[in-house]
């Protein structure tokens, strides 16, 4: 599967057209590699992509396209992420 349709269908980026600008920005790396929107994207590969301020880094588990929207979450798994943001997102919230 192309990258920008993965990033797209496994909701890691909302739309292909973004997915697209991101890649040709040079920000979006795969095993270490600065990779193209049209690049295959297979399992077992680590894509690291930075837009904006959260840099993210998902380990591929599965390459094809989920039937319904709730199993897209299981296509990937986060190994690496901003420790700011990962320090916000486990921060107890005031009640």
């Amino acid at each position: 599967m192309r990258l920008d349709k993965y990033l797209k269908v496994s909701r890691l980026i909302k739309r292909r057209t973004v997915a697209n600008e991101v890649a040709d920005a040079g920000r979006i790396l795969i095993n270490g590699k600065t990779a193209k929107a049209s690049q295959a994207v297979k399992a077992g590969d680590i894509i690291e992509v930075t837009f904006g301020n959260r840099p993210i880094k998902v380990k591929v588990l599965s390459d094809v396209e989920p039937r319904t929207k709730d199993v897209a979450r299981e296509m990937y798994e986060i190994i690496g992420q901003d420790n700011v943001l990962a320090a916000a997102h486990d921060a107890p919230k005031a009640e």
